[in-house]
């Protein structure tokens, strides 16, 4: 019996879908295991598959065709270590969420996960049916357990595996980024750890899906919390991993430790992997958006150029009479900084036709809101034209705070297949603008320095669609409308908890209308990257017509 085990652990980029695409990564991890002497290489949950794959899992000839993957998968890699991946079961009429362990050209365990998550962006319980609590299997005289994701975040099924001779703890995970998702991982593993007296390693996915962002970070942890590796953050990689038989068990040897970067650098990360993940897997390499001169599109140029390099983004300008020459500056100076694509489209002619065209019809009416969305839906369309034209995906540049009580203009700056702040609070964006301004990493395609304007990000925020506009002329101060929001939306509270707070009883109850009257324009909104638990979309589920409002 070995007195050292070693297991090759795969945090790989798997695309939803792509079976053939996701067992060739799973091949190449099993040759850099076997190469490097691996008795077992273990890959994250769902992997054939990628996740989530939503209600495509329950199309017959798709989970078919991941089962057959994965007995390919099998009969390839029968001289070596064995693999471990997860994929669907199939048992009679019930599908399941399973990892299989693949040995010597067959399948020689398979394990299928107990607990199905059904809150937040998780639906696994329509999905799937429950599987049992399974006992460990063996590699190399080492006996493993693998709760599936889930199943570790509750104490039942480690401690069945503990009770039933596991003396290692494999978790294979697809589990999203939030803000704090790490620690709040490492500390749930920390109990099951000392719960079962077992080492355990954390083994997740990597890589944008749609809203979701896998952020990878895989650890193990020995008897006692002990942290023996940390995989980085928000990318792949592959580390081996020593298992060694001790008086006391089976014990980890340490092995590298990565950097864990903080809120706002993860934050940044994120979008940028959800971005250039957005679009390789939906078959685009270009992006256009209109750069207005404020923090937003600013903003969201600048994970466009770190996300795909300068050479990849088509910024526009497209000013009216009301754009001010310090956003005509602004916009230019950031474009050329960034070193991307630059056009000047002024929609005044556009503009003045429609006008003309609708005269006779508002003839004897006032301007109102109805000449400035006009403004922004012409932006919309121009903009779509080029995404057209040059197979150029539009990103739109909404924040959190302005998504949230509807200060934007559905079909208009609202058009766009992607937004990468769209879980970005304005006073967040703020924050992270200077961050990038202060920070720069290896992997970032942009330049280093300050990338934004100290001009841009100082400016009172506007719309700029009238004259002298501002934000706070039809908005609470940002710093105090996303506190309110906060209570609202993230901590799901009343307009009480707001006043108890320190919030102003009517800008309360003013963002509390404004939340529920915009929920049509959310509905229609471009997704964009889950960076918090409470991000508009899966995690935030209200009806779009709703007559409820807070009394009193």
């Amino acid at each position: 019996m070995a007195d050292k085990v070693r297991l090759t652990l795969a945090q790989l980029n798997a695309t939803v879908g792509d079976i053939d695409g996701n067992a060739i990564l799973a091949r190449k991890a099993w040759a850099a295991g076997r190469d490097a002497g691996a008795a077992l290489v273990a890959l994250p949950e769902m992997f054939i598959t990628g996740y989530q794959p939503q209600d495509l899992v329950q199309k017959p000839v798709f989970h078919q065709a991941a089962i057959a993957a994965i007995q390919g998968l099998a009969r390839d890699c029968a001289e070596g270590p064995a693999l471990a991946i997860g994929g669907p079961v199939l048992e009679g009429a019930q599908l399941f969420n399973g990892y299989y362990i693949l040995k010597d050209g067959a399948v020689a365990a398979v394990v299928t996960k107990h607990h199905l998550p059904n809150e937040t962006v998780f639906d696994e319980k329509r999905l799937y049916a429950s599987g049992p609590v399974n006992g460990p299997y063996a590699v190399s005289g080492l006996r493993i357990g693998s709760p599936i994701c889930e199943d570790s975040w509750y104490e039942d099924v480690a401690e069945t595996l503990a009770e039933t001779g596991a003396e290692l703890l494999l978790v294979p995970n697809g589990s999203p980024y939030y803000r704090g998702k790490l620690s709040t991982r490492q500390s749930l593993m920390v109990a099951r750890v000392v719960e079962t007296g077992l080492p355990l390693v954390y083994l997740n996915l990597v890589g944008g899906q749609d809203d979701q962002v896998f952020d990878g970070g895989s650890f193990v942890l020995n008897p006692g919390g002990e942290l023996a590796l940390q995989m980085p953050l928000f990318e792949e990689a592959i580390a081996h991993l020593d298992m060694t038989r001790t008086a006391e068990g089976w014990r980890a040897e340490k092995g590298t430790l990565a950097h864990v970067p903080d809120a706002l650098e993860q934050d940044y990360t994120a979008m940028c992997l959800a971005l250039r993940d957005y679009l390789a897997k939906s078959g685009f390499s270009r992006v256009v958006l209109g750069l207005s001169g404020g923090i937003d599109s600013a903003l969201v140029a600048t994970i466009a150029v770190d996300a795909l390099g300068p050479e990849h983004v088509h910024c526009v300008m497209l000013p009216s009479e009301y754009t001010s020459q310090a956003s005509l500056e602004d916009a230019q100076a950031l474009a050329r900084t960034l070193g991307c694509r630059y056009d000047f489209v002024p929609i005044g002619p556009a503009r003045a036709a429609v006008t003309e065209t609708l005269a006779p019809f508002f003839e004897g009416r006032a301007p109102d809101i109805t000449e400035e969305n006009i403004q922004s839906r012409l932006r919309g369309l121009l903009l779509m034209a080029f995404s057209n034209k040059f197979g150029e995906m539009l990103l739109t540049t909404g924040n959190k705070s302005e998504v949230a009580v509807g200060y934007a203009t559905i079909y208009g700056d609202m058009s766009g297949g992607f937004n990468p702040i769209k879980d970005l609070y304005k006073t967040r964006v703020f924050a992270i603008s200077r961050w990038r301004n202060a920070n720069h990493r290896g992997w970032m395609k942009g330049p280093a320095g300050t990338v934004i304007p100290a001009s841009i990000i100082d400016k009172p925020p506007s719309a700029e669609l009238a004259p002298d506009q501002r934000d706070q002329d039809s908005l609470p101060p940002y710093d105090v409308l996303d506190g309110i929001l906060d209570i609202l939306v993230d901590q799901e509270g009343s307009v009480a908890d707001c006043v108890a707070a320190g919030f102003d009883h009517g800008a309360a109850r003013k963002v509390e209308h404004l939340l529920y009257t915009s929920e049509y324009k959310r509905f229609q909104a471009a997704p964009g990257p889950r960076l918090s638990t409470r991000a508009f979309g899966p995690d935030r589920r209200y009806p779009i017509v709703n007559r409820w409002r807070e009394e009193g």
